[in-house]
């Protein structure tokens, strides 16, 4: 990696789903340059990464770049909100709730994300999710109120360890 950023093929290095311990080991194997970006899964309701990564990363300048912060559609999001609070918060924000949903994420320091718009409506409602910011009050409650799921580490590990043997099946076909 370190020799495409040299030769000017990459501007800089970035990584998906990298754990805290990847990272470090990446790091340590890098001789003059350093991960600027980790691609990992965040979203209302998939707070994971509130278990240490989003932590490291902030201290470590690592933006974090969220993919499915819509939780891979806003009807998951609404099956962990059976109160609706999302409505609620959206409604006293006077934004759709996948804008509040995607500020949400932003709002977090280093943290951008790249939500999947399949029509020209839905980008432009995205767009809608920046240039503001959700009052603390309303954050606070979508945190309190909304289901998460945060993994375990044993629940990481046993992913991490499916990952793996499918790709040395794979290697092997």
């Amino acid at each position: 990696m370190e020799k495409l950023v040299d030769e000017g093929k990459v501007r800089f290095i970035g990584v998906s789903n990298f754990s805290v311990r990847d990272l470090i080991n990446a790091q340590a194997v890098l001789a003059k340059q350093r991960i600027v970006a980790n691609q990992v899964r965040y979203s209302l309701v998939e707070r994971t990464i509130e278990g240490g990564l989003l932590q490291y990363c902030q201290k470590n300048g690592i933006t974090v770049i969220t993919y499915s912060p819509l939780a891979t559609g806003l009807g998951n999001i609404r099956a962990a909100d059976p109160e609706g609070v999302l409505r609620r918060v959206a409604e006293a924000a006077c934004k759709s709730k996948a804008q509040v949903a995607l500020n949400w994420c932003i709002s977090r320091e280093n943290v951008i994300a790249i939500p999947k718009a399949s029509t020209v409506a839905h980008v432009m409602e995205d767009v809608g999710a920046s240039g503001w910011k959700l009052q603390l009050d309303l954050a606070r409650l979508l945190e309190e109120r909304m289901r998460y799921r945060r993994r375990g580490p044993f629940e990481i590990g046993a992913r991490r360890a499916v990952r793996w043997g499918m790709q040395m099946i794979g290697r092997w076909q």
